[in-house]
């Protein structure tokens, strides 16, 4: 990490990265690294390839490109990280990506005018540009106001009400984005306080993920445990909808794994191929314990 002071900046950019040697050129190639008013947090975590020296590479000495070496990894942990400790408090807007994404043209601009031209909302998701599913998944993001984490933006007001009331996400979380989008309808708070339009889509902004493909055997086990990760939050996100559901986000615990005693009992692996994956989720679950 560089010690050279920061240029003043408005908005933030934190790119997660675990394992993405072979992404992160791609990635950072594809970003406005040129902005004035943006600083570039490259949040490698709990990596042991080469991602930190190719991302060094690829920032090629910018001021405002800043790769961390995180030793432990867990996305929602370096989520924690970067919000609490790395921000000022100050930026107007602060933008969420993954390490293995690229942002199409004219995006980050556009998440930031969004916010800009609709004061109330707390978030802005970027839209997936690519993959058989891709239009269904942009109209589920409108219709439901989810996110996604590989672009994400939200507003500097409501992550400086985040570090103020010291809101951490469990350190063991899959998946940040869905608890995310739940604090940004609601405002903070618990479910009853839920307001759709706080969180926003944005059609001018939007991302291209990597596509898993049989001719690319390096994508299978990627997926594969990439299904398991989905079993493990479908379960987890029951923990984290009854604690939102009655006491809010000051009800969440700092891992989950302290309440699986509790809750494994009542779970069972769902019918089909999904179940396969349930019951190595809740293996991998009960270990946790």
């Amino acid at each position: 990490m560089s010690a050279a002071p920061l240029p003043p900046a408005s908005v933030a950019v934190a790119i997660f990265a675990h394992q993405e040697e072979r992404r992160i050129g791609l990635c950072l190639a594809s970003l406005p690294l040129d902005r004035a008013d943006t600083i570039f947090h490259v949040l490698v975590n709990g990596t042991t390839d080469a991602t930190v020296e190719r991302a060094k590479a690829a920032a090629g000495g910018r001021a405002n490109i800043i790769v961390h070496d995180i030793v432990q990894g867990g996305k929602s942990r370096t989520w924690n990280h970067f919000v609490h400790h790395l921000l000022t408090g100050t930026e107007a807007a602060v933008i969420f990506m993954d390490g293995d994404a690229e942002i199409m043209s004219g995006s980050f601009d556009a998440l930031v005018a969004h916010l800009a031209a609709h004061p109330h909302a707390n978030a802005v998701a970027g839209m997936p540009m690519n993959g058989r599913m891709a239009q269904a998944y942009r109209e589920g993001l409108r219709a439901e106001g989810g996110l996604f984490g590989d672009l994400y933006a939200l507003s500097g007001r409501f992550v400086a009400t985040i570090r103020r009331r010291g809101l951490r996400l469990p350190d063991d979380l899959i998946g940040d984005d869905g608890l995310v989008a739940a604090w940004a309808h609601t405002d903070l708070k618990d479910d009853s306080h839920w307001v759709h339009d706080r969180v926003r889509h944005c059609d001018d902004a939007g991302f291209l993920a990597e596509m898993v493909g049989l001719a690319r055997p390096s994508t299978w086990t990627m997926q594969y445990k990439r299904l398991i990760n989905y079993s493990v939050r479908f379960y987890q996100n029951r923990i984290v909808s009854d604690i939102m559901t009655r006491e809010g986000p000051d009800g969440l615990p700092a891992r989950l794994s302290s309440l699986y005693a509790d809750w494994l009992p009542r779970w069972r692996p769902r019918p089909g191929l999904t179940g396969w994956f349930d019951r190595k989720a809740l293996q991998r679950m009960r270990r946790a314990i």
